[in-house]
């Protein structure tokens, strides 16, 4: 199974290009080749990520750059969040070694898939975390529980390496695969208009951590293309029959029949 295509790697808002070199050395020392950049503080390319990249020039060369996390996962099927801090998603958290073997499976599925790590100082949104498919957290000591960024990613590239070298047989999925993160969004997206169309969000503060529920929520039902779009077929019936009741309750307060009745003596 060597020939299976490893995660992509995506740096959320990366601030130092030493560390971006850092990271590329690493992902070249495993076998991991395709990285991914979110808003790096001081833009790209820079000078400074070849001369601590010890050499791993086509991991710098091949990177390609977004303005957000949604757009740099949207391609992707399954994707885990690397945190030392699981907070209040309720997704599943699983160790390097445990992501690596369900990354494996999938890729070995014909999923693409990938690994978020946050910026060096903030570490990652917890909007972005609920995009992802899961967690993975790495069990170091809480005596000091300061990992670089290089590091965190060289620990999770190794489990993957590892896993490919003792190539295990690989669990196929017996359903359908989760659609990719762009159409995901998209039913959240359409389904959080409607909602706020009908007044669910409220009180309005409360949006934002209400929208990342409803999202870690769906996402946990890991949908298929197909359920993507009959949900999403389900979302505009129920808003187009909202309309419908609207119509009928500005009728009667009109005093007029409404447009979905016929007038009087007819029908």
């Amino acid at each position: 199974m060597s020939n299976l295509t490893p995660p992509v790697v995506i740096l959320d808002r990366s601030q130092l290009a030493d560390n971006i070199g850092s990271v590329a050395r690493v992902m070249a020392n495993f076998g991991l080749s395709e990285l991914r950049l979110v808003s790096p503080r001081d833009g790209w390319p820079q000078d400074r990520a070849w001369a601590t990249a010890s050499g791993a020039d086509w991991v710098l060369e091949g990177v390609k750059v977004f303005d957000t996390v949604a757009e740099a996962i949207a391609d992707l099927n399954t994707v885990f969040a690397t945190t030392a801090r699981p907070r209040e998603t309720r997704q599943p958290v699983r160790t390097p070694r445990e992501s690596a073997r369900v990354l494996y499976d999938d890729t070995a599925s014909g999923l693409k898939t990938g690994l978020l790590f946050g910026g060096e100082r903030a570490g990652l949104e917890t909007t972005d975390i609920a995009l992802c498919s899961g967690i993975t957290t790495i069990p170091i000591d809480p005596k000091h529980h300061s990992l670089n960024l290089a590091q965190a990613v060289a620990i999770n590239a190794y489990e993957w390496r590892t896993l490919i070298l003792d190539a295990p047989p690989p669990r196929f999925r017996d359903q359908a695969p989760p659609a990719s993160n762009d159409l995901l969004v998209g039913m959240y997206e359409h389904l959080e208009t409607e909602l706020e169309a009908g007044g669910f969000f409220y009180p309005p503060e409360k949006k934002r951590s209400m929208s990342q529920n409803l999202r870690v929520m769906l996402g946990r039902a890991a949908f298929s293309e197909q359920e993507v779009a009959t949900f999403r077929g389900v979302i505009h019936a129920l808003s187009k029959g909202r309309g419908r009741l609207l119509a009928k309750m500005a009728a009667k307060k009109d005093g007029a029949p409404s447009s979905t009745e016929p007038p009087c003596g007819e029908g």
